[in-house]
């Protein structure tokens, strides 16, 4: 089994996620059910751009991964990312982020997933996706790691191309035992946070940053359920006084 993520911007303005936009998306999730995905959800809302993911059977990815294009498609409110995909490498543009890991199969799938915005697609977030990647493979209960972000064309099963100028990117990491989940994500937290012009923000919330800064989420994935990991990471680093 896999977890397969997809960060894209397919919002009507540089800034936010409309409500009406996310009530959409959700409203569709069922059918990545139906295609076969063992659980499917909407994850991430980063500023403008917002993250689909799912746990699916190794057989069934390609046809998943198209569910998942075909719903950001018929939601979008301006297509966006999905105009880079391309069937051929040297017509890819700038397209949706992917993310991909191993689940072990004889246990319920539990994942971290990062998902960065960039006002103006500023460079040294590969930097910081990959630091938060290095964190995660770091960790015994890790089961598997998504690939370091290469600036390098990228082959999406199922789907196609987009080229090294996609931005925003998303990460992930599958977790063999619950009780790890927190010592795991805030490690990943920690190491974005740790970089420069980097902010940690709420599910759904704006880009409200002077551009030359990156924003980052980050969500737990257990078994279909989604957890905002902005609000305990927030109650766990306050200073007692």
């Amino acid at each position: 089994m896999k977890l397969t993520v997809f960060g894209a911007d397919i919002s009507s303005n540089d800034v936010s996620c409309s409500k009406s936009l996310i009530k959409n998306i959700n409203k569709d999730i069922p059918k990545l059910l139906d295609l076969g995905a063992y659980k499917a959800a909407l994850t991430n809302v980063t500023g403008d751009d917002l993250v689909i993911a799912a746990y699916v059977e190794d057989d069934l990815l390609e046809e998943v991964n198209r569910g998942i294009i075909h719903l950001m498609r018929d939601n979008a409110e301006n297509l966006g990312d999905l105009t880079g995909i391309s069937e051929d490498k040297e017509s890819a543009g700038e397209g949706v982020s992917y993310a991909e890991a191993d689940i072990q199969d004889d246990i319920y799938p539990d994942s971290v997933i990062l998902h960065f915005d960039t006002y103006g697609g500023e460079p040294f977030v590969e930097d910081v996706a990959n630091s938060t990647i290095q964190a995660a493979s770091n960790f015994f209960a890790v089961h598997d790691v998504c690939k370091p972000i290469s600036g390098k064309v990228r082959k999406i099963p199922g789907v196609g191309y987009v080229s090294n100028e996609t931005d925003d990117p998303v990460v992930c990491a599958t977790v063999n035992g619950l009780e790890s989940m927190g010592t795991i994500a805030f490690s990943m937290i920690g190491a974005a946070l740790g970089c420069k012009n980097t902010y940690l923000v709420e599910y759904g919330t704006p880009c409200n940053v002077i551009p030359g800064s990156v924003i980052v989420s980050a969500t737990a994935f257990m078994n279909g359920n989604t957890l905002d990991l902005a609000v305990p990471f927030e109650n766990k680093t306050r200073i007692l006084r």
